[in-house]
């Protein structure tokens, strides 16, 4: 049998980690048409509702039931307004290992809302998922995703020559792909033990299993 996440709600101090939503649609397409988004992922430009709902109804469900991973909005507590996406990928459950990617929204950058998210989601997955190992990939030039792995406790393995294409935008507005480095990075369980994070000693973890 295929181990699959559970649809999850996790809260830290600022921000919850929740299942993706119709509601998140109009954000989610703003957000992945940001221009350094369209430069570090694979996601289609320009980025249309259709698109955002096609992810929300079908992908992210489908990703989560056949085991290989888990998309997860990032909302402010507060406002409860959509800030950022944190997936899990190529999950392997008999290694129990994980590859973990993280996006915010131009508007809420600067504020460490990605370390947050992403620590909160590791702390979740070695507490109570067992996970052993969690992998983050970064394009060689995107400094940003670099300082959040540092951040959050990442070791840095080695360099994936030529493995990763980046995108630049010309002049005329179109997109050209380039060849670059990813930098490897894993984290542990024993990289974020005694970690002041923003979950420690909550337990604020809740299952929604008729989420979508």
């Amino acid at each position: 049998m295929t181990s699959t996440f559970p649809n999850i709600s996790i809260s830290t101090e600022r921000l919850v980690l929740r299942p993706l939503d119709e509601d998140d649609i109009p954000a989610l397409a703003e957000m992945m048409n940001d221009e350094q988004v369209a430069a570090w992922t694979d996601v289609p430009q320009p980025y249309t509702e259709d698109l955002a709902r096609t992810w929300i109804t079908e992908l992210a469900p489908g990703k989560r039931e056949n085991g290989h991973g888990l998309d997860l909005a990032v909302t402010e507590f507060l406002t409860q307004r959509l800030v950022g996406v944190v997936q899990l990928a190529k999950t392997d459950w008999h290694v129990r290992s994980t590859e973990m990617s993280y996006v915010i929204a131009p508007w809420a950058r600067g504020e460490g809302y990605a370390s947050e998210a992403a620590l909160a989601a590791a702390q979740w997955l070695f507490g109570d998922q067992k996970f052993e190992r969690i992998e983050l990939r970064t394009a060689a030039d995107n400094t940003a995703g670099q300082q959040v792995a540092q951040k959050i406790g990442c070791i840095s393995e080695g360099v994936l020559r030529g493995a990763c294409i980046a995108h630049v935008r010309a002049d005329d507005g179109t997109w050209t792909d380039v060849r670059t480095d990813y930098i490897v990075w894993s984290l542990l369980p024993e990289d974020i033990e005694g970690t002041d994070g923003p979950l420690a000693d909550t337990g604020q973890f809740s299952v929604y299993p008729d989420w979508n």
